[in-house]
């Protein structure tokens, strides 16, 4: 019903380009931007493209594109202008002067999408903390006052009330920030002692990690409901841009007794705002800690191939791109690739149609188990702690009980076996 309301009343965009030449694909990049603008629920009115050797300083469009721009905007009755280009401070006030109406640029859009689809107390905490970082060094030549809490009467906030108006803006919005990165703190606490949990139960971790919009919290709620715990939920599941923000993790078990934790992450998105990335990075982090990545790629995307260059530049900045790598190309439906099949370390698949689930998990486990070793063990009866752990960490192939002992066959960690050798049968 929210999204029905919101749909009815959205907002007209006009959307701005300036080619510069420092862009592979700049089509594609505009056409992302109307893809992002509908997922801030605005309907997209125009496009205007300017092709330039550098950015104007004051402008970043030619002082002529921005009459052009004004004109336009009447015409199509735009309500608010939107730029694929990171906009200065100063262009941005000085673009509002000249056009009289609101001027966002990539950062600020993607910003506005992750302020509507917070939905837990972190992330509504990390989007804001972004949102005001990109907010402080452009507050000079804002047309709307900021919302303010005055303090109590003989309060020290009341003090200094002949100082600039600006100047007052600016001390709120770093007070505010001081106190996000205070609460944010206690909740990456419960955040490291869950992980921590996760890190001593010995059992490995997948993150699902990818570009946004590939499939990732599809294959997540496939592998969920044909392996996961009946306890599990599934995440939401939506043909949209950043359709979920929230880290989900799920502990899958594949019934011989070789768990994983499948985590899904945020996606990552061309010129995706650094201070998002800072601000999330306490969620994004979960990736540093993965035993596997799993990069989900939409295949049936002609820019595919931009996106796992975009996933590699990411994971690199987060210092995760020396961990393992499986590809799942998703989608394949889509483009009459041949699947489910595996070749090497990528797998073809269709997430949305449930086909090649069954090969994805076995790939994985193939990769993070592959440090197991099968052995065979006698163990005495009066070394129950040791068969209980085997029990509960290895996957039991057969259990024989003999006068001297109980026989176990299992696949376990090579840490173990070398640990326990002395009850190892040659």
């Amino acid at each position: 019903m929210r999204e029905q309301e919101i749909t009815q009343e959205r907002e007209r965009a006009l959307l701005v380009g300036v080619d510069i030449g420092e862009e592979a694909d700049f089509d594609h990049s505009m056409e992302e931007l109307g893809s992002l603008a509908e997922a801030c629920y605005m309907q997209v009115a125009g496009i205007i493209i300017q092709r330039l050797a550098v950015p104007h300083k004051a402008f970043y469009v030619g002082p002529g594109k921005v009459a052009e721009i004004r004109e336009y905007a009447g015409q199509c009755e735009a309500e608010v202008i939107i730029f694929d280009n990171a906009l200065s401070p100063s262009q941005i006030r000085n673009l509002q002067q000249e056009l009289d109406m609101p001027i966002l640029d990539r950062t600020a859009l993607i910003l506005d999408i992750f302020a509507l689809r917070a939905q837990t107390r972190e992330a509504k905490l990390q989007v804001e903390t972004a949102r005001l970082q990109y907010l402080l060094p452009r507050l000079v030549g804002m047309h709307e006052a900021l919302s303010r809490q005055g303090g109590a009467s003989g309060s020290r906030s009341n003090k200094g009330t002949g100082e600039k108006k600006l100047e007052l803006d600016r001390r709120k919005i770093e007070h505010r920030i001081s106190e996000l990165r205070k609460e944010l703190a206690e909740v990456e606490q419960g955040r490291d002692i869950r992980r921590k949990r996760r890190i001593q139960s010995r059992i490995p971790q997948v993150a699902l990690v990818g570009y946004t919009n590939a499939g990732k919290s599809t294959v997540m709620n496939r592998m969920v409901e044909q392996f996961g715990q009946v306890s599990e939920k599934t995440v939401l599941e939506k043909d949209m841009l950043f359709a979920t923000l929230e880290t989900s993790v799920r502990t899958i078990e594949t019934g011989d007794n070789k768990p994983f934790f499948l985590v899904d992450t945020v996606g990552f998105i061309h010129k995706l705002p650094h201070g998002l990335i800072k601000a999330f990075h306490s969620t994004l982090e979960e990736v540093c800690y993965a035993d596997l990545l799993v990069q989900v790629v939409d295949i049936s995307d002609p820019q595919y191939k931009q996106h796992m260059e975009v996933t590699r530049q990411t994971l690199e900045e987060l210092e995760a791109g020396d961990i393992p790598m499986v590809i799942v190309y998703n989608k394949s439906d889509l483009c009459d690739r041949a699947y489910p099949r595996i070749v090497g370390d990528q797998i073809y698949m269709a997430a949305g149609q449930g086909s090649g689930i069954e090969l994805l998990i076995e790939l994985i486990k193939e990769k993070i188990y592959a440090d197991f070793v099968s052995c065979r063990m006698l163990l005495p009866y009066d070394q129950g702690s040791v068969a209980s752990y085997f029990m509960e960490h290895a996957a039991v192939l057969k259990q024989e009980y003999r006068e001297d002992g109980l026989l176990l066959e299992v696949s376990c960690y090579r840490q173990d076996a070398e640990k326990y050798r002395q009850y190892m049968l040659r």
